[in-house]
């Protein structure tokens, strides 16, 4: 699995649409509204490289309202809860 973050900056009128339109895309798994430099940050999952191109480039990028993008693209997870629930795992 293969996870990309992207920050999107938006036309202002359209944020709460540009979310929705975003979220509903294959491959978005989350879509935050943010403050800061950016509007909204969404989260693609997808199984393979390329399958960022079609999701990105493709699909989100091209939905109405969407200004500027920038993506990142995660090399490992770390989480404090996946900790948590390993270490508690039998020690009720």
């Amino acid at each position: 699995m293969l996870t990309a973050i992207v920050m999107i900056r938006t036309d202002p009128q359209r944020i709460p649409e540009v979310a929705q339109e975003i979220s509903e895309l294959k491959g978005v798994s989350e879509v935050y509204s943010v403050t800061g430099d950016w509007d909204l940050i969404a989260m693609v999952r997808v199984q393979q490289h390329d399958d960022l191109a079609v999701v990105i480039a493709d699909r989100l990028s091209k939905v109405e309202g969407v200004v500027e993008t920038v993506t990142q693209i995660a090399f490992r997870m770390y989480s404090k809860l996946d900790l948590d629930d390993a270490f508690s795992l039998g020690m009720d």
